[in-house]
């Protein structure tokens, strides 16, 4: 059992604990509602690791160190940012796919740099939600840093990666 496991299990036996303890019922109303966003969400997750599976057999190892890997960190960097500010779909897909490709090889800072980009820059959020109800001038404010900061993240995330886990980096 990993520690990121664990962590899960003790959250969610205490949240329990305390729901019991609240009211009798709550544990149920949760599980409820538990089972409302699995209804709405399951197949997005199951397509997501689907596609993660296609992309962990279609993307050859050395195509993946090419791209993603650490002997070219700058160029890395470059195509996780480039990625991240292109690829479409949310967080079921995205984080399944950069699941795989850490397991395969992938350099964390790429990773973290395309995770950064994606979340910081959605191109749909920005047209529907931020310029029509924000306006130009705050979207604009907010997007341009947003395109810009994740390559900065990723050189930062990548040392921070190697004195956490002990790598060189």
């Amino acid at each position: 059992m990993d520690s990121s496991l664990l962590i899960l299990l003790v959250m969610v036996f205490a949240a329990e604990l305390f729901a019991i303890r609240r009211n009798p019922e709550l544990p149920l109303e949760g599980l409820k509602g538990s089972a409302r966003l699995l209804r709405g969400v399951w197949l997005d997750l199951l397509l997501g690791f689907v596609f993660a599976g296609l992309a962990d057999v279609l993307l050859p190892q050395p195509v993946l160190s090419r791209w993603l890997g650490s002997e070219r960190p700058g160029q890395a960097i470059l195509v996780g940012w480039a990625a991240g500010l292109l690829i479409p779909g949310g967080p079921y897909l995205v984080f399944p796919v950069l699941a795989g490709l850490f397991q395969k090889g992938a350099a964390p800072a790429p990773l973290i740099t395309l995770i950064t980009a994606k979340t910081l820059v959605s191109p749909i959020r920005m047209l529907t939600y931020e310029a029509p109800l924000l306006g130009w001038p705050l979207t604009l404010a907010r997007f341009i840093p947003g395109v810009l900061l994740p390559p900065i993240m990723g050189v930062i995330s990548g040392w921070l990666f190697s004195v956490f886990s002990g790598a060189s980096p």
